[in-house]
């Protein structure tokens, strides 16, 4: 089959390469197209995913929005009409799924709970089917508006089924220069939020977690690893001057660390997701929790953290297995079953606005 894949950001990478992988493993023939983004060829080619690179992004107001869902829907047409796809998967951006839609290719999307509000969520009645976590609740996707043809429920989350072939750098650490004998914690600050409503829930989040650092950057036998998600931020990190904190410049082997940490704490609910798939106790200092997080609370393998008390602060002493191995062959199943479902619509007569559905 002639598939095709559209890319958004990096998270979309690291989540939809082991899929790319397998299908054409399967012989299938997946063509795959990418936002721009920042160090978008770095993070493809790192991943082994090669792309075709379409519209930046635009922006954070609603004008900027506007023209950048105009100017990446009409790039992704051009560049998905030649294809003569079969079947098509990406996440929830209205782009794509109105691309898909318009060229009556089946598609398969995937959306996080943070999909089922805001505007994201308008080309949603376009989508054949969307792939959610299970841990959001049925009534709130009997409450979405406009509705897809289908939801898929998968178990699990997303970051369990992307790590599923990972296997971690043993020296993460030392490479870093740190004693990985002693109490090793990754820390991780949120990414700044341009909506005037999370801005100021951030830079909560963000003294809180800072606090947090200062008091644990203290304690005898401890390293901290802190994340920086920009150069600006590094830079008031840096300045603080607290001891026993290492704070990477460039890039940094996350998966690796974390894996070989002995606990991970954040405002960054998704990599303490990545962590607890891992087995390494996480915790977060955020009040924005997804169902998937909160299931997470539920289950013990993420923990609300507010003080330094809440937080185990020795070795771990084994590796906690992930709940059950998520092999990302389940999303390949379903795209492919999607194409047999529901063959690709054929445009009828010279002027494409009358359509059939082939089978």
């Amino acid at each position: 089959m002639r598939i095709w894949v559209d890319i958004t950001d990096a998270a979309d990478v690291v989540f939809f390469a082991p899929i790319v992988r397998r299908l054409e493993s399967g012989g299938h023939i997946v063509t795959v197209t990418a936002r721009r983004f920042a160090s978008a060829d770095a993070i493809l080619k790192r991943y082994g995913v090669g792309a075709v690179l379409v519209a930046s992004h635009e922006g954070g107001s609603l004008a900027a929005r506007a023209v950048g869902l105009a100017n990446r829907t009409r790039q992704l047409l051009a560049s998905a009409s030649v294809g003569r796809f079969d079947v098509a998967t990406g996440t929830h951006t209205s782009d794509f799924v109105l691309a898909g839609w318009t060229l009556g290719i089946p598609q398969l999307t995937f959306m996080e709970e943070d999909g089922l509000r805001g505007g994201r969520a308008s080309g949603m009645r376009f989508a054949d089917e969307v792939a959610v976590p299970d841990a959001i609740a049925t009534e709130a996707l009997l409450a979405f508006r406009p509705a897809p043809k289908r939801f898929v429920r998968y178990p699990g989350f997303a970051e369990e089924y992307y790590l599923h072939d990972v296997h971690p750098e043993p020296n993460a650490l030392p490479k870093l220069g740190i004693d990985d004998r002693r109490v090793v914690g990754i820390v991780r600050p949120a990414r700044a939020d341009s909506s005037s409503m999370l801005a100021g829930v951030a830079k909560t989040s963000e003294a809180a977690l800072t606090n947090l650092t200062r008091e644990i950057a203290g304690r005898r036998n401890t390293t901290l690893v802190v994340l920086a998600r920009d150069r600006e931020q590094r830079q008031r990190l840096v300045a603080l001057g607290l001891p026993n904190v290492v704070v990477p410049d460039g890039f940094a082997d996350g998966v690796g660390l974390l894996a070989a940490a002995d606990f991970v704490l954040g405002d960054d609910t998704a990599m303490a997701r990545e962590a607890a798939a891992l087995g390494t106790p996480a915790y977060t200092v955020s009040r924005l929790l997804t169902a998937v997080d909160r299931a997470l609370v539920s289950a013990g393998r993420l923990t609300i953290a507010s003080r330094v008390e809440d937080i185990v602060l020795k070795k771990k002493a084994t590796r906690t297995p992930a709940l059950e191995p998520r092999d990302p062959y389940v999303f390949v199943d379903e795209i492919l079953a999607l194409a047999r479902r529901r063959a690709r619509r054929a445009l009828v007569g010279t002027s494409g606005d009358a359509r059939r559905e082939t089978r």
